[in-house]
Formats: C-alpha cells, structure tokens, sequence
C-alpha cells in the first residue's frame, strides 16, 4: 500500500478531512502521520527562517522536516492548507520546496475549501501514486510496437498511434457522446496510419472520460492525466533528461507540473475560475469574430497594456471585454490582453506551487494560440518551448508508457 503523508492545516476544522481519506482509499493509498518531537515543532521556525501563528502549520513543518531526514517514513506527500488564509498558502508553498528540493519524494500542493469533495481530490491523488508505482514506466525513454492513445477531454478528445518512437497518426474531434467521440478520434488516427484495429499492440487512455472509454477499448492502461502529461510533453520536448516545467491550460482546469528525468516531482492541478482556462480564450475569439486557430495570430500584433483586462472571473472577464471593444481598443490589443490576463493567473494560481525551471514546455490545444505561450514568457522572462504534437500530449503520453506495460 502507498503511503502518502499528509501535512495539513485546518483540514478537520473545515471538515474535509474524511474527504481526503476518502480519496486515498479509493487509489488504494494509505494516510501518514510522521510523528514528531515537541522540540522539533518548537525549533522548525529557525529551519525554515519563518514566524508563524498556526500550531498547526509549525507541526506540518516539523513532519516536513522529518520526511526529508528519512525518507522511508513516506511514498509521496500531500501538503494542503486553507484557500482563504495567506500566512497558510506561504507556509505550503514553502513546505513543498522544502521536500522538492531536499528530497525525492513526490510532493502535491493543494488549496483546499469546505466544499472540497474526495471526487475533487482523486486525479491529485491518484497521480502521486502512479508516480510512486510507475516510476520505472515513467522514466523509459522510448515507445516501442504500436500502440494507442486515448485522450478523453472536457472540450476536445484526441488520439495517436506510435510505433517504434514515433507518432504515425493522430485524430481529433470535439467531445460530445464521450464514446462516440473517443471512437471517431481512434478511428480517425488509425486511417492517418494506414493501420487496423488488429494491428494495435495495446491501448492507453487518459483524459476525465478515461475509466468510461478505457472499459470500451479494454485499455491496457487507464491513467489520470499528470503523469501522462507530463511524459508526453518531456518526451515530444526531447527534454526527459534533468529538470523541465510542464503547463498545460485546458478547456477547464490547469496543470503545473515539475519534471525531473521524466518523473513528476511536484505540480499542482485546478483553478479558481474558468477565466484562466482555455474557455475564456474561445469566448474572446468569438466575441472578436474570429476562429480560435486564429486569435493567436492576432494577439501577436498586439499590445496587452492597452487593455485593462481582469479574467480572474470568467464573467468579470467578459465583462472587461466587452467595456474594452466599446471604448474602441484595437481587436489584436485586446487579444494580447486576454492571452496575458490567462498567463498571469495561471503564473499566480499554479507556477507558485511549483519549481519552476527551464526547459518550459507549455502544452495542449491553447498552446497553440500563439499569443498564450508568447505572454507567458513575458511573465517568466525565459523561453517557453511549445512542442510538435503539443495539443495530442495526453494521447502521446498514454501511447508511451503503455508500450512499457508491454514489456513488464
């Protein structure tokens, strides 16, 4: 059994503590507790040259420090704390760099509210154990045979077929009948191939229609979307040797993840609002009257501070858009606008909860409006790499370590 060692404040005040057990039991994991000294709580503020209030967050640093001494107490570490206290989101933050960096252990970030449900925590967690179970898997460098992969999207799903290391065929379709979707995606990168179903070694699917089509393909692997992610995307990037930084901004939700020799070290998943999400960047293009395949263009030839633009919200944000195109602002300015309000909460809301470090690979369908990865390395102040086959990541990833279940 995996053990993952939860490091929390206000969890049980909150009430969501059976939620987080729930969602370790349902990934087969079990919950750890480090246990301390009193003088390890009392002297952690010198570790880590912080003051706090919270008792609680005192000993989460202590149990911190503990993992990183020995190692073996746990297989992953989950650190979560309240989303509406800042002195907590400082202290996690701190926390994860602590054991990313001093450590081996796999590590999740997580803000948490009293609405968090076990549903909301089971991809986070389930990924911290494929990470712990699979690490051999995920640190192979190559695909061999031909395999597939499935990827089961909020907006879109997409597959690949690889054979010998490379992608042969590839299909994309918009998700609609999450079935129906995931064949026609299939079928289509199969006629791209020249290849049958018969030829096909083994299937991967990922994606949050993954357990539904896996069942229908009778995938050989089923598997949530940060670790296939994040291989597929050091993999296409030529970068799974040595650190990489992972961001992938999908039609409803957001991945950082940190990479080293193609194993996920950190990341975190999720966002506030759909403002920062690939949606408010097709709502923008429609509003401005053109395709999304073309908004990128667009945004180059702009210039965001010219636009006041806030996407915190995805209403609010609408909002702004629509007050900015009345006052008359240039559609490409407003563009570069939207593209930068997205970059900078996804540099605010997720590249805070990871290490960030070069290469950085951005991925899926929104890295390829080309004004997100051009304001996001206006943010960061370093290239933003945005790889061939960037917006088939997940059914890259899920063809690659498929292939190893093959070997095993």
């Amino acid at each position: 059994m995996i053990r993952i060692a939860e490091l929390a404040c206000g969890a049980e005040y909150s009430g969501i503590q059976r939620e987080i057990e729930r969602a370790a039991e349902t990934v087969g994991a079990k919950l750890v507790y480090p246990e301390v000294d009193l003088d390890d709580i009392i002297n952690v503020e010198k570790k880590f040259g912080i003051s706090v209030s919270s008792g609680d967050l005192n000993l989460a640093m202590a149990r911190a420090t503990r993992i990183v001494e020995n190692p073996d107490l746990a297989d992953a570490v989950i650190v979560m704390t309240c989303f509406r206290c800042a002195e907590a989101a400082i202290i996690r933050s701190e926390i994860r760099k602590y054991i990313h960096q001093n450590s081996k252990v796999p590590v999740l970030s997580y803000s948490f509210t009293e609405r968090t449900t076990a549903e909301t925590l089971l991809t986070r967690v389930e990924a911290l154990v494929t990470t712990v179970k699979y690490r051999s898997l995920l640190a192979r460098e190559k695909q061999t045979g031909i395999t597939a992969g499935i990827d089961s999207g909020s907006t879109t799903t997409k597959s690949v077929i690889m054979r010998d290391n490379q992608v042969i065929g590839t299909g994309w379709v918009p998700t609609t009948d999450v079935i129906k979707s995931a064949e026609d995606a299939y079928n289509a990168a199969l006629k791209a191939s020249d290849l049958k179903a018969d030829d096909i070694q083994a299937i991967g699917t990922t994606g949050y229609g993954r357990f539904l089509i896996g069942k229908h393909f009778n995938a050989k692997l089923t598997q949530e979307e940060i670790t296939v992610n994040s291989k597929g995307a050091v993999f296409l990037a030529n970068a799974q040797k040595g650190p990489a930084t992972v961001i992938d901004i999908g039609g409803m939700d957001n991945k950082a993840i940190a990479v080293q020799d193609g194993i996920p070290g950190g990341f975190t998943m999720g966002g506030i609002c759909a403002g920062a999400s690939g949606r408010f960047l097709e709502l923008t293009a429609r509003r401005l009257g053109v395709d999304i395949s073309e908004l990128g263009k667009l945004a180059l030839k702009g210039n965001y501070q010219n636009v006041a633009m806030n996407s915190y919200c995805i209403v609010f944000g609408t909002q702004s858009l629509v007050n900015s195109l009345s006052m008359g602002c240039k559609p490409e300015d407003v563009a570069m606008a939207a593209c930068h309000s997205v970059a900078e909460q996804v540099y605010e809301q997720q590249l805070q909860e990871v290490d960030v470090k070069e290469p950085v690979v951005m991925v899926g369908g929104t890295s390829l409006v080309e004004g997100l990865p051009k304001a996001m390395e206006q943010l960061l102040g370093i290239k933003v790499i945005v790889p061939p086959y960037a917006q088939y990541i997940g059914a890259v990833g899920a063809a690659l370590l498929v292939s190893g279940l093959l070997e095993a």
